[in-house]
């Protein structure tokens, strides 16, 4: 049975430094860096982030003796988890988890893809989005939002294109053939399945939480 990496009382460090980096307080659920320790730890982003609540209300004791011990000393705060990372074997996750089966989740949508490394799943589910949000005939390089979500994703407006172009093959409605040799036809078809029946809003809201990954 696999087995995830559960909170530890050592965790809070990494957590508050996260908390103490300008602007200080409570960070967006998809911040970068919120993401990147989700992942070292495989702990859920929302996991974190309420964890990260509990420290702008001071909610426990433990929280207490931590915030008056690294709260208004952001050195010694960093010494503790440089100190932290070096002792438990931080960024050298296979060691860390060795003997563990750790069963990802959300880790992957935030992984490059194995068929094309500029592509994250998180990015084709955006571009998902503003495949829902445009007609067929401005699902090009010209159009404003394809310009400005590529500037966003740091692709090319005809990368963009591109995965409108596979996701115009996904849709039944349209009821055109698979691009003939494209590499992201399979992962885009994946999201399509994952994505294209959730109701437009919720998608919608969801694209604009992932926009903080990028703009973080």
């Amino acid at each position: 049975m696999a087995k995830n990496s559960v909170w530890q009382d050592d965790y809070w460090l990494l957590l508050m430094q996260i908390y103490l980096h300008r602007p200080v307080g409570v960070k967006p659920l998809y911040h970068r860096e919120m993401i990147d320790l989700s992942i070292e730890l495989h702990i859920s982003p929302q996991v974190l982030r309420t964890k990260m609540q509990q420290i702008a209300s001071l909610d426990t004791p433990r929280i207490e003796r931590i915030w008056q011990t690294y709260g208004e000393n952001p050195r010694k705060l960093e010494r503790a988890v440089k100190l932290l990372r070096e002792m438990k074997g931080f960024g050298a996750a296979n060691d860390f988890f060795q003997g563990v089966e750790v069963q990802e989740t959300f880790e992957k949508d935030f992984r490059p893809l194995s068929e094309d490394q500029r592509f994250k799943p998180i990015m084709l589910i955006m571009i998902l989005d503003l495949y829902f949000r445009l007609s067929t005939i401005t699902m090009v390089a010209e159009t404003p939002e394809v310009k400005e979500l590529a500037k966003l994703l740091k692709l090319s407006a005809a990368d963009i294109v591109l995965v409108l172009e596979i996701y115009q093959t996904c849709d039944p409605y349209l009821k055109r053939k698979p691009l003939s040799g494209s590499c992201l036809q399979v992962p885009c078809q994946q999201i399509w399945q994952r994505y294209s029946t959730m109701e437009p809003h919720v998608l919608a809201a969801y694209a604009e939480e992932l926009r903080e990954y990028f703009k973080s």
